[in-house]
């Protein structure tokens, strides 16, 4: 008699589940390290394109798993290539995860392009607003600057620096969740859409599309002007 046990389907989701985070984890960190090819501004605030790739994850699981893909990517980051020890780490992870999280809790919520377009807004904002926080509070610690000169860049620095930063994550992942998540689950390795809104598509696709473009190109090109490469 054959004693051995069928694996229960919750199982087997659990360890697709771990599979794909696994996936995306080491996504997020090879975009990451490329995004390192970006100009900086003023020789320590980097671009970051990671946001994209773990959004997508959380979009698909949930505010909890971009949260553990966050943390686990800015660990890596910091004992590979990150010169900023813990503190860095921590900023990183807060800047991340204020964006990633809160988008994906918004789309959990309204499983919708309404509630994508929202969540990615409000993780913009809530980025935005705690990096100057945080900023203040702990650049001065890692950084080795005087507060005070902190303090001067918090508005004509920091401000617009993650905005256009929370911008360009947010276009790219309107542009590629859906080609993205369409390939995943083509390839089964996750569960399909629990959405109840109505599927977007023709010209009315083809129009957000172009949008989210225009949006991304207008982000970088922002970017570059703040980087100083653009005058």
């Amino acid at each position: 008699m054959d004693a051995r046990k069928p694996v229960p389907a919750v199982r087997r989701m659990d360890t697709k589940k771990l599979a794909v985070l696994a996936m995306l984890t080491a996504l997020a960190y090879v975009v990451m390290w490329i995004s390192k090819i970006l100009p900086s501004v003023n020789g320590f605030l980097d671009f970051d394109f990671k946001h994209v790739v773990i959004c997508i994850g959380g979009f698909i699981y949930g505010p909890m798993a971009a949260g553990f893909v966050t943390v686990v990517v800015c660990f890596i980051e910091m004992i590979t290539i990150s010169g900023t020890g813990i503190w860095g780490c921590l900023m990183n992870i807060i800047g991340t995860a204020s964006f990633c999280c809160a988008a994906c809790y918004v789309y959990k919520r309204d499983h919708t392009m309404k509630g994508a377009v929202i969540g990615l807004v409000s993780g913009v904002v809530l980025m935005t607003a705690l990096m100057l926080l945080w900023n203040y509070l702990v650049t001065p610690i890692y950084m080795k600057m005087p507060r005070e000169a902190i303090v001067d860049m918090l508005v004509p620095v920091f401000l617009p620096f993650n905005l256009v930063k929370g911008g360009m994550n947010a276009a790219a992942t309107l542009l590629l969740y859906k080609p993205v998540v369409g390939a995943l689950r083509h390839a089964r390795l996750v569960p399909e859409s629990e959405g109840h809104g109505a599927p977007v598509g023709g010209k009315k696709k083809l129009g957000f599309t172009i949008v989210a473009l225009f949006l991304l190109v207008t982000f970088i090109l922002l970017a570059l002007v703040l980087a100083g490469v653009l005058q």
